[in-house]
Parts: structure tokens; sequence; C-alpha cells
């Protein structure tokens, strides 16, 4: 078996879907780490053709991410992915969307250009949330300062049956090679300033409840107390874990996959999950 490589929250063995890709460089960032990129499905709202124009490195980053095995689509629309000829036919692990904006249409705090972010955000949400493996995650990258902070995302994510798992103060310098792009007008290869802002990472609800009745009840075989947490998900029906070995670095997460674990022997039944 493999092992799997880990950066971040991110994993090798994971089926991860990129939205709204503005030059490419955050799939480049997580091909780079993982060595390939034949779990990866880029995307962009942009057609290939106005890339070009736009991003200075859009056309190197996507021929290398091509040659390591990664899908690149280009138009496709956050708010209707779910019904993309390709997309309709996967789950994913992780759908990312790093910084989600309509355009530069007005002063930021414009009331009806914070509706238009919402709109996005909507859309977005109810696509990303029928789009999930179990136990999957949404990451949404996000300013957290005035007004941005008034789009209310987790309002957003709830009305698509979705929950606010964690967040995470987002730090570029820990994801070199990305670089963050304003993406329209003139100045679109421009970065802009990011400020504070955070990683929100958001699930379907029925995986938070029952990661929270895991929590407080099913006792396993063995408890989990070492820092190497081993999944062979062969016979772990719709299981996110197939093939996959990672070391938890921190004491949360450890807590974290321990209740993952736990949650995915009350979904599926104890002898469906293998190595417990």
């Amino acid at each position: 078996m493999v092992e799997a490589m880990w950066t971040n929250r991110y994993c090798s063995a994971q089926k991860i879907l990129l939205v709204g890709e503005g030059d490419f460089s955050f799939s480049l960032y997580l091909a780079t780490a993982f060595g390939s990129a034949f779990n990866i499905v880029a995307t962009s709202l942009d057609s290939y053709a106005v890339l070009l124009k736009k991003y200075r490195k859009a056309q190197s980053n996507v021929e290398v991410l091509k040659n390591v095995g990664a899908t690149i689509l280009h138009e496709i629309d956050a708010t209707r992915m779910k019904e993309d000829v390709f997309l309709r036919n996967h789950k994913f692990d992780r759908i990312v969307f790093n910084f989600p904006h309509v355009g530069f249409f007005g002063k930021e705090d414009n009331p009806a250009l914070i509706s238009l972010h919402q709109e996005l955000l909507l859309g977005f949400f109810y696509n990303a949330s029928q789009m999930l493996q179990p136990f999957g995650e949404i990451h949404v990258r996000h300013k957290t300062s005035t007004p941005f902070c008034d789009w209310n995302l987790t309002d957003l994510a709830e009305r698509s049956s979705l929950t606010l798992f964690k967040s995470a103060p987002f730090k570029i310098e820990d994801y070199p090679g990305y670089n963050n792009k304003r993406g329209d007008g003139s100045r679109s290869d421009d970065p802009f300033p990011l400020g504070e802002c955070s990683t929100f990472i958001f699930i379907n609800n029925i995986d938070y409840m029952q990661m929270k009745e895991a929590s407080v009840g099913m006792p396993l075989k063995s408890d989990y107390h070492g820092n190497l947490i081993e999944f062979n998900g062969s016979s772990c029906r719709g299981s996110r874990t197939e093939g996959m070995r990672r070391v938890v670095d921190t004491q949360t997460e450890r807590k974290e996959h321990h209740l993952i674990l736990r949650a995915l022997v009350h979904r599926y039944g104890r002898d469906t999950i293998a190595g417990i």
C-alpha cells in the first residue's frame, strides 16, 4: 500500500475538488506537496482563453497539473457545478473555494454587492453539499473583518444542511506557491490584501450529528492512544478512508479522527470497518 502524503488538512488519498481557481496556483501547491495530482479536479469559472489573458502563470500552472495527473475543467459555475457532465458522476472528500467573490462592482460594504456575494455562496453550498463523500469537508477561505463578516457564511451554509465544523486563521505562508488573485478587471493578476481571514470547514449535518453521537457512546474494541491512525477501507462502504495512512500531529486532530472512526462504525456497522 502506497503511503498517503499530507499537507495541512489535505491528503493524496482524498478526492479533492477545487472551485473558482484563478491562476491554479493552489491546485499546484497541492500537487507539489503530494508529488502527483491524480486525486485533484481543479476548475475555473473562466474559459481557458480568458484565463490566459488574465494570469501570467496560468498556462504553465495548468500544463504542470495536467502532466502530473490532474483533471482540469473550465467554465464551471460554482452555483451549478453538480450539473456538469463530469462532476455529476463524482463525490469528493474535500471541496475547496478560496475567497469567493462575484467581482468588483462597487464598495464592499454596498448591501447590493453583499447580496450578490451571498447568492454566489448559497448556490455553491447547495451544490457542494450534494457532492461530498461521507464525512467529507467543504473548505471556504474568507476574510473575517468588516464588511466581509456581514456575508454570514455560517447562516448561508445552514440553508443547505451544513454545519460549521471548525474554523482556523488562514496564513498564506502555510501554502507555499499559492498566490491569491483579484481575478477581475485590468488588475486581475494582482494579489488582493488578505488582512484577517480564516478557513471555514463545513460538513453535512448528518455527519456532524453522528460524530457528536460517537463522542459519547459506542466504545471501540480498543482505544486509540498513539500518533498513527490507519484505515484499511477495502470493505468500508462509501468510506473516504480507502488506502489511507496518516501521522496525526495534534491532540485535536487525533480526537477528530477518532470521532470519524466511531461514526463510521455507527453508520456502516462494526464488521464493515477493517482495522478497528
